[in-house]
């Protein structure tokens, strides 16, 4: 992995999300955007059967179109089409009415793509399954941790460190909805 393409990527993720928090906290988004990329190098780390600066570049990217004014063609002219159509695929499709038909449809366009697309997406996932928001309502966070199980079920054959680490959140989870 060359240092240049994660720096392109984080300076870009940076001037966009420069407004976003974290959910929950007071932390600037760079911080979910750089747990994520964490976990694709510690996963690369475990097996390197896989791309990792095309990874890193859509960890780091992931939430662009999702969370901010970005658009599909600004990424393909800055980051290549390939990763353009990986940060395409990991966001949502909002005029899909349902929020669990927005999620399958996602995880069905990421299935269509590399692999890395769906490894991004259990380390995203992974990243998010933190003791939730305090606002979030008992319902919100069980729906969250079933959208979690999806996840793993439609991405299992991605990569098998992070299969096994999403696992341990979803068990981990599962304890904090139960004492909430």
């Amino acid at each position: 992995m060359t240092q240049e393409l994660y720096q392109k990527a984080m300076l870009f993720a940076g001037e966009k999300h420069s407004d976003q928090k974290v959910p929950g906290t007071n932390s600037n988004y760079l911080l979910h955007i750089s747990n994520v990329a964490m976990e694709i190098m510690i996963a690369y780390s475990n097996d390197k059967n896989f791309d990792l600066n095309f990874a890193i570049q859509t960890a780091i990217l992931h939430d662009t179109i999702e969370d901010t004014s970005t658009n599909y063609n600004e990424i393909k002219d800055l980051f290549g089409e390939p990763i353009a159509k990986a940060v395409k695929a990991l966001t949502k499709d909002s005029s899909i009415e349902y929020k669990e038909d927005r999620m399958k449809d996602s995880l069905n366009r990421i299935n269509e793509l590399q692999k890395e697309v769906g490894i991004v997406k259990i380390a995203d996932r992974i990243t998010n399954l933190q003791t939730p928001p305090a606002h979030w309502e008992k319902e919100k966070i069980i729906k969250y941790c079933e959208e979690a199980k999806l996840i793993l079920k439609n991405l299992s054959d991605k990569n098998d460190y992070l299969i096994k680490r999403l696992q341990l959140k979803i068990q981990e989870y599962e304890i904090k909805i139960n004492y909430s």
